[in-house]
Protein backbone atom coordinates (compact mmCIF):
# COMPACT_ATOMS: atom_id res chain seq x y z
CA UNK A 1 0.00 0.00 0.00
CA UNK A 2 3.08 1.98 0.61
CA UNK A 3 4.27 1.65 -2.41
CA UNK A 4 1.26 2.39 -4.35
CA UNK A 5 0.74 5.86 -2.56
CA UNK A 6 4.43 6.68 -3.35
CA UNK A 7 3.58 6.15 -7.33
CA UNK A 8 0.80 7.91 -6.73
CA UNK A 9 2.77 11.08 -4.81
CA UNK A 10 5.32 11.15 -7.52
CA UNK A 11 2.72 11.69 -10.66
CA UNK A 12 0.67 14.25 -8.30
CA UNK A 13 4.53 15.75 -7.83
CA UNK A 14 5.14 15.41 -11.80
CA UNK A 15 1.95 16.95 -12.36
CA UNK A 16 2.25 19.66 -10.20
CA UNK A 17 5.91 20.67 -11.90
CA UNK A 18 4.76 20.34 -14.93
CA UNK A 19 1.93 23.03 -14.53
CA UNK A 20 3.78 25.41 -12.31
CA UNK A 21 6.59 25.43 -15.44
CA UNK A 22 3.69 25.83 -18.06
CA UNK A 23 2.59 29.02 -16.13
CA UNK A 24 6.64 30.04 -15.88
CA UNK A 25 6.12 29.52 -19.59
CA UNK A 26 3.98 32.29 -19.69
CA UNK A 27 5.20 34.20 -16.64
CA UNK A 28 8.92 35.14 -18.22
CA UNK A 29 7.93 36.54 -21.28
CA UNK A 30 4.73 38.36 -19.72
CA UNK A 31 7.38 40.52 -17.15
CA UNK A 32 9.84 40.42 -20.34
CA UNK A 33 7.49 42.65 -21.98
CA UNK A 34 6.23 44.93 -19.51
CA UNK A 35 3.10 43.41 -19.08
CA UNK A 36 1.42 43.34 -15.00
CA UNK A 37 1.37 40.28 -13.83
CA UNK A 38 -1.04 40.09 -10.58
CA UNK A 39 -0.76 36.66 -9.41
CA UNK A 40 0.87 33.31 -10.48
CA UNK A 41 -0.96 30.15 -9.14
CA UNK A 42 -1.04 26.47 -8.97
CA UNK A 43 -4.35 25.22 -8.41
CA UNK A 44 -7.35 26.57 -8.03
CA UNK A 45 -9.73 26.83 -5.14
CA UNK A 46 -8.79 28.36 -1.73
CA UNK A 47 -5.49 29.85 -1.47
CA UNK A 48 -3.73 27.45 0.83
CA UNK A 49 -0.53 29.93 0.79
CA UNK A 50 1.12 32.98 -0.91
CA UNK A 51 3.71 35.19 -1.11
CA UNK A 52 4.21 39.03 -2.70
CA UNK A 53 7.05 39.35 -4.43
CA UNK A 54 7.27 42.65 -6.26
CA UNK A 55 3.80 43.18 -7.88
CA UNK A 56 3.22 39.14 -8.47
CA UNK A 57 1.85 37.18 -5.54
CA UNK A 58 2.97 33.66 -5.95
CA UNK A 59 1.00 30.72 -4.27
CA UNK A 60 -0.78 27.36 -4.32
CA UNK A 61 -4.56 26.70 -3.88
CA UNK A 62 -6.51 23.85 -2.49
CA UNK A 63 -7.11 22.01 -6.11
CA UNK A 64 -3.71 21.12 -7.87
CA UNK A 65 -5.94 20.50 -11.07
CA UNK A 66 -4.00 23.15 -13.21
CA UNK A 67 -2.54 26.85 -12.90
CA UNK A 68 -2.83 29.77 -13.91
CA UNK A 69 -1.23 33.29 -14.17
CA UNK A 70 -3.18 36.51 -14.01
CA UNK A 71 -1.85 39.58 -16.47
CA UNK A 72 -4.08 42.70 -16.26
CA UNK A 73 -6.10 43.97 -19.21
CA UNK A 74 -6.76 40.85 -20.95
CA UNK A 75 -9.74 41.52 -22.44
CA UNK A 76 -10.16 45.48 -24.38
CA UNK A 77 -12.81 47.75 -24.09
CA UNK A 78 -15.35 48.02 -26.57
CA UNK A 79 -13.38 50.98 -28.45
CA UNK A 80 -9.42 51.57 -28.08
CA UNK A 81 -9.10 53.98 -25.02
CA UNK A 82 -13.07 53.99 -24.03
CA UNK A 83 -14.64 52.86 -21.36
CA UNK A 84 -16.27 49.29 -20.95
CA UNK A 85 -19.22 49.22 -23.22
CA UNK A 86 -22.79 48.52 -21.60
CA UNK A 87 -24.63 45.28 -22.36
CA UNK A 88 -28.09 43.82 -21.74
CA UNK A 89 -29.20 42.34 -19.22
CA UNK A 90 -29.45 38.34 -20.63
CA UNK A 91 -26.90 35.72 -19.49
CA UNK A 92 -24.56 35.94 -22.42
CA UNK A 93 -24.50 39.27 -22.35
CA UNK A 94 -23.86 39.41 -18.59
CA UNK A 95 -21.28 37.12 -19.47
CA UNK A 96 -19.57 39.67 -21.71
CA UNK A 97 -19.61 42.66 -19.73
CA UNK A 98 -18.77 41.02 -16.79
CA UNK A 99 -15.18 39.99 -18.32
CA UNK A 100 -15.18 43.48 -19.63
CA UNK A 101 -15.41 45.16 -16.40
CA UNK A 102 -13.08 42.47 -14.54
CA UNK A 103 -10.54 43.27 -16.67
CA UNK A 104 -11.21 46.80 -16.77
CA UNK A 105 -10.67 47.12 -13.06
CA UNK A 106 -7.41 45.39 -13.18
CA UNK A 107 -5.77 48.60 -14.94
CA UNK A 108 -4.56 50.63 -12.39
CA UNK A 109 -4.21 53.98 -12.42
CA UNK A 110 -1.09 54.55 -15.23
CA UNK A 111 -0.97 51.22 -16.00
CA UNK A 112 -3.07 51.28 -20.00
CA UNK A 113 0.39 50.66 -21.70
CA UNK A 114 0.78 47.55 -19.37
CA UNK A 115 -2.11 45.60 -20.24
CA UNK A 116 -1.83 42.46 -22.08
CA UNK A 117 -4.31 43.32 -24.76
CA UNK A 118 -2.25 46.56 -25.64
CA UNK A 119 0.39 44.18 -26.78
CA UNK A 120 1.43 43.96 -30.60
CA UNK A 121 0.20 40.58 -31.56
CA UNK A 122 3.32 38.54 -31.70
CA UNK A 123 4.11 39.11 -28.33
CA UNK A 124 0.78 38.23 -26.93
CA UNK A 125 1.35 34.92 -28.79
CA UNK A 126 4.61 34.43 -27.70
CA UNK A 127 3.33 35.15 -24.14
CA UNK A 128 0.48 32.28 -24.77
CA UNK A 129 2.83 29.81 -26.63
CA UNK A 130 5.55 29.68 -23.76
CA UNK A 131 2.75 27.63 -21.76
CA UNK A 132 2.64 24.72 -24.03
CA UNK A 133 6.65 25.32 -25.34
CA UNK A 134 7.20 24.46 -22.13
CA UNK A 135 5.34 21.28 -21.62
CA UNK A 136 7.49 20.47 -25.14
CA UNK A 137 10.82 20.90 -23.95
CA UNK A 138 10.13 18.57 -20.38
CA UNK A 139 8.45 15.99 -22.78
CA UNK A 140 11.82 16.67 -24.38
CA UNK A 141 14.08 16.22 -21.48
CA UNK A 142 12.26 13.20 -20.02
CA UNK A 143 12.21 11.35 -23.45
CA UNK A 144 15.71 11.90 -23.60
CA UNK A 145 16.28 10.30 -20.13
CA UNK A 146 13.64 7.36 -20.81
CA UNK A 147 15.45 6.63 -24.05
CA UNK A 148 19.14 7.58 -24.05
CA UNK A 149 19.11 6.86 -19.81
CA UNK A 150 16.98 4.01 -19.33
CA UNK A 151 16.52 2.41 -22.96
CA UNK A 152 13.93 0.60 -24.88
CA UNK A 153 12.67 -2.78 -24.28
CA UNK A 154 14.22 -4.79 -27.34
CA UNK A 155 13.67 -8.53 -28.20
CA UNK A 156 17.42 -10.09 -27.62
CA UNK A 157 18.94 -13.32 -28.51
CA UNK A 158 17.85 -15.23 -25.05
CA UNK A 159 15.04 -17.72 -25.31
CA UNK A 160 12.31 -16.32 -22.53
CA UNK A 161 10.14 -19.11 -23.27
CA UNK A 162 9.37 -22.25 -24.93
CA UNK A 163 5.83 -23.43 -25.44
CA UNK A 164 5.21 -26.84 -24.73
CA UNK A 165 2.59 -27.62 -27.78
CA UNK A 166 1.89 -26.62 -31.35
CA UNK A 167 -1.61 -25.14 -31.46
CA UNK A 168 -2.77 -22.99 -34.79
CA UNK A 169 -2.84 -19.63 -34.47
CA UNK A 170 -6.96 -19.63 -35.31
CA UNK A 171 -7.55 -22.60 -32.76
CA UNK A 172 -9.93 -22.02 -30.08
CA UNK A 173 -7.79 -23.61 -27.84
CA UNK A 174 -4.24 -22.21 -26.60
CA UNK A 175 -3.68 -24.69 -23.73
CA UNK A 176 -1.62 -27.51 -24.29
CA UNK A 177 -3.17 -30.96 -23.18
CA UNK A 178 -1.15 -34.07 -22.65
CA UNK A 179 -2.11 -35.39 -25.88
CA UNK A 180 -0.92 -32.52 -27.89
CA UNK A 181 2.50 -33.13 -30.40
CA UNK A 182 5.67 -31.48 -28.17
CA UNK A 183 6.64 -28.58 -29.54
CA UNK A 184 10.00 -28.49 -31.78
CA UNK A 185 11.74 -26.22 -29.21
CA UNK A 186 10.96 -28.38 -26.09
CA UNK A 187 11.73 -31.27 -28.03
CA UNK A 188 14.96 -30.32 -29.34
CA UNK A 189 15.57 -29.30 -25.24
CA UNK A 190 15.45 -25.72 -25.58
CA UNK A 191 15.23 -23.68 -22.52
CA UNK A 192 14.10 -20.11 -21.06
CA UNK A 193 17.65 -18.43 -20.63
CA UNK A 194 19.48 -19.80 -23.62
CA UNK A 195 21.43 -17.23 -25.56
CA UNK A 196 21.16 -17.97 -29.54
CA UNK A 197 25.08 -17.84 -30.94
CA UNK A 198 24.34 -19.56 -34.48
CA UNK A 199 21.68 -21.03 -36.86
CA UNK A 200 23.20 -23.54 -39.47
CA UNK A 201 26.34 -21.63 -38.99
CA UNK A 202 25.37 -18.14 -39.04
CA UNK A 203 25.90 -15.91 -36.18
CA UNK A 204 22.48 -15.08 -35.04
CA UNK A 205 23.03 -10.93 -33.52
CA UNK A 206 18.94 -10.15 -33.62
CA UNK A 207 15.55 -12.09 -32.49
CA UNK A 208 14.35 -11.40 -35.76
CA UNK A 209 17.10 -12.70 -37.96
CA UNK A 210 16.71 -16.33 -36.16
CA UNK A 211 12.89 -15.74 -36.57
CA UNK A 212 13.04 -15.13 -40.41
CA UNK A 213 15.99 -18.55 -40.55
CA UNK A 214 12.83 -20.91 -38.57
CA UNK A 215 10.27 -19.45 -40.57
CA UNK A 216 11.39 -20.21 -43.98
CA UNK A 217 12.83 -23.73 -42.60
CA UNK A 218 9.53 -26.13 -42.18
CA UNK A 219 10.58 -29.38 -42.24
CA UNK A 220 14.42 -28.43 -42.47
CA UNK A 221 16.60 -29.99 -39.43
CA UNK A 222 18.75 -26.89 -38.19
CA UNK A 223 21.94 -27.35 -36.35
CA UNK A 224 21.49 -24.69 -32.84
CA UNK A 225 24.11 -23.40 -30.82
CA UNK A 226 23.05 -22.19 -27.79
CA UNK A 227 25.43 -20.81 -24.59
CA UNK A 228 23.98 -22.13 -21.32
CA UNK A 229 25.15 -21.44 -18.40
CA UNK A 230 28.56 -19.84 -19.79
CA UNK A 231 29.11 -23.27 -22.08
CA UNK A 232 27.87 -23.90 -25.78
CA UNK A 233 25.64 -26.11 -26.39
CA UNK A 234 24.38 -28.02 -30.01
CA UNK A 235 20.92 -28.89 -30.72
CA UNK A 236 19.09 -30.21 -33.45
CA UNK A 237 15.68 -27.52 -34.17
CA UNK A 238 13.47 -28.91 -36.86
CA UNK A 239 10.43 -26.08 -37.26
CA UNK A 240 7.12 -27.39 -37.77
CA UNK A 241 5.10 -26.20 -40.84
CA UNK A 242 1.84 -24.61 -38.92
CA UNK A 243 -0.69 -21.65 -39.35
CA UNK A 244 0.95 -18.45 -37.52
CA UNK A 245 -0.59 -14.65 -37.62
CA UNK A 246 1.33 -12.27 -40.17
CA UNK A 247 2.46 -9.20 -38.12
CA UNK A 248 3.81 -6.02 -39.60
CA UNK A 249 6.92 -4.03 -38.80
CA UNK A 250 5.65 -3.29 -35.43
CA UNK A 251 5.04 -6.27 -34.49
CA UNK A 252 1.16 -5.76 -34.75
CA UNK A 253 -1.14 -8.58 -36.70
CA UNK A 254 -2.40 -7.29 -40.49
CA UNK A 255 -5.82 -7.46 -41.02
CA UNK A 256 -7.64 -7.96 -44.58
CA UNK A 257 -10.02 -5.95 -46.18
CA UNK A 258 -12.64 -7.58 -43.55
CA UNK A 259 -11.04 -6.78 -40.97
CA UNK A 260 -10.08 -10.48 -39.71
CA UNK A 261 -6.16 -11.25 -38.91
CA UNK A 262 -4.46 -12.51 -42.10
CA UNK A 263 -2.39 -15.98 -41.71
CA UNK A 264 -0.02 -17.84 -43.21
CA UNK A 265 1.91 -21.16 -42.99
CA UNK A 266 5.04 -20.57 -41.39
CA UNK A 267 8.32 -22.70 -40.19
CA UNK A 268 7.37 -22.65 -35.79
CA UNK A 269 9.31 -24.11 -33.09
CA UNK A 270 7.25 -22.04 -30.26
CA UNK A 271 10.28 -19.95 -28.61
CA UNK A 272 10.12 -16.69 -27.39
CA UNK A 273 12.41 -13.78 -26.85
CA UNK A 274 13.75 -12.28 -23.61
CA UNK A 275 13.30 -8.53 -23.56
CA UNK A 276 16.35 -5.95 -22.66
CA UNK A 277 16.99 -2.85 -22.02
CA UNK A 278 18.63 -0.58 -24.89
CA UNK A 279 19.66 2.52 -24.61
CA UNK A 280 18.72 4.88 -27.76
CA UNK A 281 20.66 7.39 -29.92
CA UNK A 282 20.04 11.37 -29.67
CA UNK A 283 18.70 10.70 -32.54
CA UNK A 284 15.53 8.82 -31.39
CA UNK A 285 14.21 11.61 -28.63
CA UNK A 286 12.20 14.02 -31.27
CA UNK A 287 10.69 11.18 -33.05
CA UNK A 288 9.25 9.34 -30.22
CA UNK A 289 7.98 12.71 -29.34
CA UNK A 290 6.57 13.15 -32.47
CA UNK A 291 4.60 10.29 -32.35
CA UNK A 292 3.31 10.86 -29.02
CA UNK A 293 2.08 14.09 -30.11
CA UNK A 294 0.67 12.66 -32.95
CA UNK A 295 -1.00 10.11 -31.13
CA UNK A 296 -2.19 12.63 -28.30
CA UNK A 297 -3.82 14.79 -31.33
CA UNK A 298 -5.98 11.74 -32.90
CA UNK A 299 -7.22 11.52 -29.23
CA UNK A 300 -8.42 14.43 -29.46
CA UNK A 301 -9.87 14.75 -33.11
CA UNK A 302 -11.63 11.89 -31.49
CA UNK A 303 -12.39 12.82 -28.39
CA UNK A 304 -16.38 13.04 -28.85
CA UNK A 305 -16.61 9.19 -30.00
CA UNK A 306 -14.05 8.28 -27.44
CA UNK A 307 -16.10 9.76 -24.56
CA UNK A 308 -19.12 7.91 -25.89
CA UNK A 309 -16.71 4.60 -25.86
CA UNK A 310 -15.97 5.75 -22.25
CA UNK A 311 -19.42 6.51 -20.91
CA UNK A 312 -20.76 2.85 -22.57
CA UNK A 313 -17.82 1.21 -20.33
CA UNK A 314 -18.62 3.08 -16.83
CA UNK A 315 -22.40 2.89 -16.93
CA UNK A 316 -22.34 -0.50 -18.93
CA UNK A 317 -20.76 -4.01 -19.16
CA UNK A 318 -18.42 -2.85 -21.64
CA UNK A 319 -14.45 -2.72 -21.17
CA UNK A 320 -12.29 0.36 -21.02
CA UNK A 321 -9.99 0.76 -23.73
CA UNK A 322 -6.62 1.13 -22.61
CA UNK A 323 -5.46 3.31 -25.31
CA UNK A 324 -8.50 5.70 -24.60
CA UNK A 325 -8.52 8.99 -22.13
CA UNK A 326 -7.53 8.60 -18.88
CA UNK A 327 -7.95 11.23 -16.27
CA UNK A 328 -5.52 12.65 -13.68
CA UNK A 329 -6.78 10.09 -11.21
CA UNK A 330 -6.37 7.35 -13.73
CA UNK A 331 -2.81 8.09 -14.39
CA UNK A 332 -1.93 8.49 -10.45
CA UNK A 333 -3.97 4.95 -10.03
CA UNK A 334 -1.32 3.31 -13.68
CA UNK A 335 1.35 5.08 -11.40
CA UNK A 336 0.59 3.32 -8.31
CA UNK A 337 0.19 -0.36 -9.53
CA UNK A 338 3.49 0.48 -11.59
CA UNK A 339 5.34 1.65 -7.46
CA UNK A 340 3.17 -1.71 -6.05
CA UNK A 341 4.75 -4.81 -8.96
CA UNK A 342 7.59 -6.51 -7.18
CA UNK A 343 8.08 -8.62 -10.18
CA UNK A 344 9.56 -5.75 -11.96
CA UNK A 345 13.00 -4.30 -10.90
CA UNK A 346 13.64 -0.56 -9.51
CA UNK A 347 14.88 1.02 -13.00
CA UNK A 348 11.98 -0.29 -14.99
CA UNK A 349 9.39 1.36 -12.09
CA UNK A 350 11.20 4.59 -12.17
CA UNK A 351 11.66 4.55 -16.60
CA UNK A 352 7.49 3.82 -15.72
CA UNK A 353 7.03 6.64 -14.28
CA UNK A 354 9.42 9.24 -16.01
CA UNK A 355 7.53 7.84 -19.02
CA UNK A 356 3.98 8.51 -17.42
CA UNK A 357 5.55 12.31 -17.01
CA UNK A 358 6.71 12.69 -20.42
CA UNK A 359 2.78 11.66 -21.85
CA UNK A 360 1.38 13.70 -19.39
CA UNK A 361 3.51 17.11 -20.93
CA UNK A 362 2.64 16.09 -24.43
CA UNK A 363 -0.95 16.01 -23.41
CA UNK A 364 -0.59 19.53 -21.56
CA UNK A 365 1.47 20.59 -24.99
CA UNK A 366 -1.27 19.68 -27.43
CA UNK A 367 -4.52 20.12 -25.53
CA UNK A 368 -3.06 23.39 -24.64
CA UNK A 369 -2.99 24.13 -28.18
CA UNK A 370 -7.02 23.70 -29.13
CA UNK A 371 -8.15 27.21 -30.54
CA UNK A 372 -10.52 27.85 -27.92
CA UNK A 373 -11.08 29.91 -25.04
CA UNK A 374 -9.92 29.76 -22.06
CA UNK A 375 -7.27 27.32 -23.73
CA UNK A 376 -3.61 29.40 -24.61
CA UNK A 377 -4.60 28.19 -28.32
CA UNK A 378 -8.31 30.36 -27.95
CA UNK A 379 -5.81 33.27 -26.99
CA UNK A 380 -3.28 32.65 -29.92
CA UNK A 381 -6.44 32.27 -32.74
CA UNK A 382 -7.64 35.73 -31.04
CA UNK A 383 -4.61 37.29 -31.60
CA UNK A 384 -3.92 35.63 -35.16
CA UNK A 385 -7.27 36.76 -35.88
CA UNK A 386 -6.27 40.62 -34.84
CA UNK A 387 -3.07 40.72 -36.65
CA UNK A 388 -5.30 39.37 -40.09
CA UNK A 389 -7.74 42.15 -39.46
CA UNK A 390 -4.75 44.86 -39.20
CA UNK A 391 -2.99 43.49 -42.16
CA UNK A 392 -6.41 44.02 -44.37
CA UNK A 393 -6.89 47.35 -42.93
CA UNK A 394 -3.54 48.54 -43.76
CA UNK A 395 -3.72 46.92 -47.22
CA UNK A 396 -6.81 48.59 -48.19
CA UNK A 397 -5.88 52.00 -46.24
CA UNK A 398 -8.25 51.64 -43.79
CA UNK A 399 -8.76 53.12 -40.10
CA UNK A 400 -6.85 50.79 -38.08
CA UNK A 401 -9.79 48.63 -36.40
CA UNK A 402 -8.10 48.14 -32.85
CA UNK A 403 -7.86 44.98 -30.94
CA UNK A 404 -10.20 42.05 -31.13
CA UNK A 405 -12.85 42.01 -28.56
CA UNK A 406 -12.26 38.76 -27.44
CA UNK A 407 -14.59 39.42 -24.50
CA UNK A 408 -17.43 38.08 -26.87
CA UNK A 409 -16.39 34.81 -26.94
CA UNK A 410 -17.14 34.69 -23.47
CA UNK A 411 -20.73 32.72 -24.25
CA UNK A 412 -18.52 30.31 -26.23
CA UNK A 413 -15.62 29.88 -23.63
CA UNK A 414 -18.39 29.29 -21.16
CA UNK A 415 -19.54 26.52 -23.10
CA UNK A 416 -16.21 25.25 -23.24
CA UNK A 417 -15.56 25.07 -19.82
CA UNK A 418 -18.56 23.31 -19.00
CA UNK A 419 -18.16 20.40 -21.77
CA UNK A 420 -14.54 20.39 -20.47
CA UNK A 421 -15.92 20.04 -16.70
CA UNK A 422 -18.34 17.48 -17.67
CA UNK A 423 -15.51 15.31 -19.29
CA UNK A 424 -13.34 15.52 -16.68
CA UNK A 425 -15.97 14.29 -13.89
CA UNK A 426 -17.15 11.56 -16.46
CA UNK A 427 -13.39 10.03 -16.59
CA UNK A 428 -12.58 10.21 -13.39
CA UNK A 429 -16.27 8.38 -12.36
CA UNK A 430 -14.94 5.63 -14.72
CA UNK A 431 -11.34 5.89 -13.66
CA UNK A 432 -12.54 4.71 -10.39
CA UNK A 433 -15.54 2.44 -11.10
CA UNK A 434 -13.98 0.66 -14.38
CA UNK A 435 -10.56 1.89 -14.39
CA UNK A 436 -7.68 1.16 -16.71
CA UNK A 437 -5.66 -1.46 -15.77
CA UNK A 438 -2.18 -2.14 -17.44
CA UNK A 439 -1.43 -5.32 -15.95
CA UNK A 440 -4.59 -7.32 -15.84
Amino acid sequence: MLLFILGVAVIVVGLALSVGLHEIGHLIPAKAFGVKVTQYMIGFGPTLWSKRKGETEYGFKAIPLGGYISMIGMFPPAKVGGAARAAGTGFFNTLVQDARNSSTETIGEGEEDRAFYRLPVWKRIIIMLGGPTMNLLIAVVLFGVLLMGFGTAQASTTIGSVSACVLPATSARQICEASDEKAPGAAAGLKPGDRLVSINGTTIETWAQSTEVIRNSPGTALTVVVERDGAKQTLTLTPKLTERYVTDAKGEVVKDSAGKPVTAEVGFVGIGPASEMVQQPVTAVLPAVGDNIGAVAHMILNLPQRMVDVANAAFGTGARDPNGPISVVGVGRVAGEIASINSIPVASKVASMVGLVASLNVALFVFNLVPLLPLDGGHVAGALWDGVRRVFAKLLKRPEPGPVDTARLMPLTFAVVIVLGAMSLLLIYADIVKPISLFG
